[in-house]
């Protein structure tokens, strides 16, 4: 009996993981019908499970159940981006002053590594290495200053904020100003210089309040109303 429930709690995480991995990428895209049967069929799983997901996927609020029409991937809420853009902000700005002076060369070996990728990623045109990149430099430096858990708690808030970052480098691939910007906030806290990572840090993530303008322009089936 603990083995069948195993395989289920199993089963039930691993098409939560892949249904959330493909809504937060847009490989579902905003506004797409959900039908429990086809989810189900996909996964070679019983409908009760994909039941179980479609509410874990409507409480992170990537989904919307709408009575008599079905199961929907929730459309971009402005709000939210800029909700969680602020959050960010707000604490990235005290977690790059943190970090300065504080750089083993081990981190400093791993941040510039990480900016060397992105280069490459670049030049390939590579969207998604190049966003995993993204959060893999700004989380590093909440793990020099201990605050993981922080980093964590930021990012369950930033699923649509997490969109339009997926929206915007999959489709503009000008990412000299985000690379630019990384160098800069790296360099700034390497000089142990905290006011000026902190502006640099303010700047690179405020890009987003003028690039959403034009993204709402060139895809507004994928935005929720205000």
């Amino acid at each position: 009996m603990e083995a069948a429930y195993a395989s289920r709690s199993s089963a039930r995480e691993m098409v939560y993981r892949s249904l959330r991995h493909d809504i937060l990428h847009l490989i579902l895209k905003p506004g797409t019908k959900m039908s429990e049967q086809e989810v189900s069929e996909r996964f070679h799983v019983s409908r009760t499970p994909v039941r179980e997901v479609f509410v874990r996927l409507f409480q992170d609020g990537l989904v919307e159940v709408y009575p008599q029409r079905g199961t929907y991937v929730s459309l971009i809420n402005l709000a939210n981006v800029d909700e969680g853009r602020f959050a960010r902000e707000v604490l990235e700005m005290a977690v790059v002053q943190d970090a300065c002076g504080h750089l083993t060369r081990d981190d400093i070996i791993n941040l510039e590594s990480n900016l060397a990728q992105q280069e490459i990623c670049h030049d390939n045109q590579s969207y998604l290495q190049m966003l995993s990149l993204d959060d893999r430099f700004h989380a590093a430096l909440f793990r020099i200053c201990g605050r993981e858990r922080t980093w964590q708690m930021i990012s369950q808030l930033n699923n649509d904020f997490f969109r339009l970052r997926v929206l915007r480098l999959s489709h503009h691939h000008d990412w000299d100003r985000i690379i630019a910007q990384h160098r800069a906030i790296l360099d700034a806290v390497k000089e142990n210089k905290p006011d000026t990572a902190a502006q640099t840090m303010q700047e690179h993530l405020r890009m987003v309040i003028v690039e959403r303008k034009r993204l709402l322009q060139e895809f507004p089936d994928y935005f929720a109303q205000p």
